[in-house]
């Protein structure tokens, strides 16, 4: 696997919330660290954990590989979504580093931005281990 179709499967299993999709881009004890202190081991953690995906709407996802060889990569990516759930705007308003938005009873879920990096190793044509580096934001008007 190149980081190029890492990054094409990465891609289509966000916007199409496949948690399937997501795990099969991995090695069977593959690890995807979404924070430095966080990490999904194994293909039963990483479809749990992308699950979360599914309580979005209106999902595009852009990327651009930084750099790129036989064993891994660097990319770039970037993200706008929809919260749809109250759990999700939850999950996302106690993440390390996020900016609380002020909210009161009634108010609009917001539309979310968030913008990271991405290194991938790759074994036998699988992601045997990927961490990011994001901040995210409400979008503002």
């Amino acid at each position: 696997m190149s980081i190029e179709a890492f990054m094409q499967g990465y891609k289509a299993a966000w916007e199409h919330k496949d948690e399937a999709m997501f795990a099969a881009l991995f090695a069977p004890d593959g690890e995807y660290h979404n924070t430095p202190f966080a990490v999904q081991r194994g293909k039963a953690a990483l479809a749990e954990y992308w699950r979360r995906v599914k309580l979005q709407e209106d999902i595009h996802v852009s990327c651009e590989v930084l750099a790129s060889t036989a064993a891994g990569g660097i990319a770039h990516w970037h993200v706008t979504y929809q919260v749809a759930s109250e759990e999700l705007f939850q999950i996302w308003a106690r993440s390390t580093g996020t900016n609380l938005v002020p909210r009161k009873q009634g108010d609009p879920l917001p539309r979310m931005v968030l913008d990271g990096l991405l290194t991938a190793e790759f074994d036998q044509g699988l992601c045997t281990c990927c961490r990011i580096w994001w901040h995210s934001m409400p979008v503002t008007s």
